[in-house]
């Protein structure tokens, strides 16, 4: 099964609007693929939902707890510095060589910019779900 790290735009994305981001969620929520992720990538979807988003602690933690029974959850023991315009995707990047991801899905333009880490394909939601054969 492919091995997903979606970057904590496409979570936002999936929760507040739905579209292809939300389908590339509920793929991993069925687990029709592999959701990778971090602590220090939960801790910014939190962070960022209930700060930004207003959503009540209560709910941010919820979201929390549904994804972390959902997901495979990696600790990575690395450091990355690839993206010196944006120093926290770098998060993004030390999470997809921790869990030995197969894809990292985002709309983050420096991530995007890159190509790919390392043999690890960065594509857009829509991308990932036209190579997949799910869009």
């Amino acid at each position: 099964m492919i091995r997903v790290v979606a970057d904590t735009n496409i979570y936002i994305s999936a929760l507040m609007f739905g579209g292809l981001p939300g389908t590339l969620v509920d793929l991993g929520l069925s687990q029709l693929v592999h959701l990778v992720a971090s602590p220090a990538l939960l801790d910014e979807l939190d962070e960022k939902l209930r700060l930004k988003f207003r959503v009540a602690a209560g709910d941010a933690a919820a979201i929390r707890r549904h994804l972390e029974r959902a997901i495979d959850l990696v600790a990575p023991n690395l450091t990355i510095a690839a993206v010196p315009d944006d120093p926290d995707d770098n998060r993004i990047l030390e999470c997809a060589v921790a869990g030995r991801a197969d894809v990292i899905v985002s709309g983050d333009r420096h991530l995007l910019r890159l190509g790919s880490y390392e043999g690890i394909p960065i594509l857009t939601a829509r991308q990932f779900l036209e190579m997949a054969g799910l869009a």
